[in-house]
């Protein structure tokens, strides 16, 4: 195919829908498989037509990006060049022993492994580029040893699709039991005894909603049903608390929880529920000996506090406060040890991790100097310790693991992320910038760029936001932006309304009837970006993805004057289709992120009045790169490609317009860590290309 030969045009079949009395007019309704469960596990039955068409697209995209090829070998030779290849995690102890991940030189997939606590011989639990081999997509799930440290559960997915298969593998010979548990969501949990695991098994529609026990051995076709989730709006996951004492299962959509827990040393036990679902209420628990520890927002705690409650009466009549809701001052999460108990916080857009000792609830924080950062906190395997281990990075900083003794406060780094092709900080500027948004609120946006980069509106812009489901996006370190940046770029992160940067606030101001703040912030970064001369309007590429892709779509229709070019990437963006139909793998749980336009009509007329997919309109549009995958129940290939033909057929002017689909892959894309970098390559590639920097 030539660079310059016509775009495919998907053929109109006008379906009308009628909801509210309301008729509408869909023309590609016929992209959607009706088999698509099907296709989800055998994307080889899918329609003729419909393959011919996203052929078509794949084939003129690789056409007009092909210029860019050897650009795209450049960029991914750097990006790979960036990898310490042969990486290996700090192991963390676990009784006589200590777990780590690494990965091989050349390899795609992640080993794990273990040594002796102290060091010693390592033992391969489980290789991932062996599991992978003559697969075209594979990606590990959960796998999590059982507390006699005999046997290794672990799952995977060789379709895209997130059903998962787990495997119990005996660690001592280094085989799996010959049987597999097909359609789970991950991963497993063992009991205390090592006996039994708990797993989640997904139904047709690809939902969460059965926990099953399986003893260690038997038929899992024997498996026994432990608790069934009748509602299709709520999702289920199961884990256990820090001190391994408690089977922990969580229910919950996006803004109301349940939790039941079963004793693990007890593993056939029935569930007991802590306190029973309100609408509103979301809680999680740890525990210690006889006692929760609770995180919630009952009793007006916007941005959550923590409370205590006893284990045989755990029902919020008998919760008492322990730490104290403080408006503006987020508690993320919370994990207790045997005499301590950490939390993460945000404030002013910036985490803190917090220590409270149990014996007398004597606090301290740890501290940090730089003025934008991202932290991480893992729980690790252990209950009675003083040590916890945290992540620490910045836009310039590569990633730092430490060790931290809560006893003594000392900090020892224990890793620094190694950049192989060099790395030099003081190269680089890192930026916290505010955007005035047009009701009155402040943007908080994370820039990075070169210091010698011209800040006089000619420098490219990638600009990048998500803004859904409360994820805040972190200043944290990221190699593959530096591959922009040194060309000149500058990158951006727009904090953007429903994240939780600023607070719990911060979300419920951009969900449901407050969504097109989401997009007015981040067309308001766009603007001050602008004005404080970082770029100019023609010279920003937007990116983002899954929610973050609705966000390119809405800001597209909104604004495309405003951007150079736009990177959507598995982009919900069908998204009034998709919340009328109930048999969708997320559409009853995502109704209160967005509203049900199924019941409410107000909820149907507002999301009418920005779903992307609805609002294309006849006329310029920025250049496009829109990207989906076949077996992706997350966003279903159809809504990029409903998108994209309606804006072939509607849009005015020339500007570029792609549709990439991953016919092998859902909504991670590529599942190697090389492979993604490929996909990283193009999308950069792309981003160069329509600022004239290609």
């Amino acid at each position: 195919m030539k660079q310059d030969a016509l775009p495919p045009r998907a053929e109109a079949r006008p379906l009308t829908h009628k909801t509210h009395g309301i008729s509408r007019q869909d023309d590609y309704d016929w992209l959607r498989a009706g088999n698509w469960q099907e296709v989800m596990r055998d994307p080889s039955v899918l329609d003729a037509d419909i393959r011919a068409y996203l052929e078509a697209e794949n084939a003129y995209q690789d056409a007009r990006m092909a210029p860019t090829g050897k650009l795209q070998e450049q960029l991914f030779d750097e990006m790979r060049g960036r990898i310490k290849e042969d990486d290996s995690s700090v192991p963390s102890p676990d009784g006589p022993y200590a777990y780590g991940i690494k990965y091989e030189t050349g390899g795609q997939q992640p080993i794990f492994f273990r040594t002796p606590r102290d060091g010693g011989e390592e033992t391969v639990l489980l290789h991932g580029d062996r599991e992978a081999e003559g697969k075209p997509y594979f990606k590990l799930g959960g796998a999590g040893q059982s507390p006699d440290h005999r046997l290794l559960a672990w799952a995977y997915d060789d379709k895209g699709s997130e059903f998962y298969s787990l495997q119990i593998r005996d660690i001592a010979t280094g085989r799996d039991l010959d049987y597999r548990i097909e359609d789970t969501g991950g991963g497993g949990v063992f009991s205390a005894d090592g006996k039994f695991v708990f797993y989640i098994r997904l139904d047709a529609n690809h939902r969460p909603s059965k926990l099953f026990r399986h003893e260690i051995g038997t038929d899992p076709a024997k498996d026994v049903l432990v608790y069934e989730e009748q509602d299709a709006g709520f999702f289920m996951s199961v884990g256990k608390t820090q001190s391994g004492a408690t089977i922990v299962i969580e229910i919950h959509d996006h803004e109301t929880s349940e939790v039941w827990m079963i004793p693990a040393d007890r593993p056939t036990s029935d569930p007991v529920l802590i306190a029973p679902r309100e609408t509103g209420i979301e809680y999680s628990i740890d525990d210690n000996g006889n006692t929760l520890y609770i995180l919630t927002n009952a009793g007006d705690a916007e941005d959550f506090k923590i409370v205590t409650a006893p284990r045989d009466n755990p029902g919020r009549d008998n919760w008492t406060d322990l730490v104290d809701h403080k408006p503006g001052c987020l508690i993320l999460s919370h994990c207790v040890y045997k005499t301590f108990m950490t939390r993460l916080e945000r404030e002013d857009g910036l985490p803190r991790i917090v220590i409270r000792r149990l014996a007398d609830n004597i606090e301290h924080s740890i501290d940090f100097d730089e003025e934008a950062y991202s932290l991480g906190l893992g729980g690790g395997y252990e209950f009675d310790t003083a040590t916890i281990r945290f992540s620490y990075s910045s836009m310039t900083t590569p990633s730092q693991t430490f060790d931290y003794n809560v006893e003594t406060r000392e900090r020892v780094l224990r890793k620094e992320q190694e950049v192989p092709s060099g790395h030099n900080a003081a190269d680089y500027v890192t930026r916290r910038l505010m955007a005035p948004a047009a009701d009155g609120e402040t943007v908080p946006i994370s820039v990075l760029y070169r210091k010698d980069t011209k800040l006089d509106g000619s420098a490219p812009l990638l600009l990048y936001g998500y803004g859904s489901y409360g994820i805040t996006i972190p200043a944290s370190f990221n190699t593959n932006c530096l591959s922009l940046v040194d060309r000149g770029f500058v990158y951006a992160i727009a904090h953007i309304r429903g994240g939780k940067d600023k607070g719990f606030r911060w979300y419920k101001d951009g969900r449901r009837e407050n969504k097109k703040n989401t997009f007015t912030d981040f067309i308001a970064a766009a603007d001050h970006l602008v004005a404080e001369k970082f770029t100019s309007h023609d010279r920003i590429v937007a990116q983002g993805g899954s929610a973050g892709g609705m966000l390119m779509g809405a800001v597209a229709n909104l604004a495309p004057a405003k951007f150079g070019g736009i990177i959507a990437e598995v982009p919900f963006v069908d998204v009034l289709n998709t919340m009328l139909d109930e048999t969708l793998p997320l559409t009853p749980p995502e109704w209160p992120e967005w509203g049900n336009p199924v019941s409410d009509r107000s909820a149907y007329d507002y999301i009418a009045s920005y779903s992307p997919y609805d609002n294309v309109t006849a006329q310029d549009y920025p250049a496009i790169l829109a990207i989906g995958g076949l077996t992706d129940p997350r966003v279903t290939y159809w809504e990029p490609a409903k998108w994209v033909a309606r804006l072939r057929a509607l849009k005015t002017g020339d500007s570029l317009l792609m549709l990439k689909t991953n016919m092998e892959a859902g909504h991670g894309g590529a599942s190697g860590r090389f492979d993604r970098l490929k996909e990283v390559a193009l999308n950069q590639a792309f981003a160069l290309m329509v600022t004239g920097k290609a």
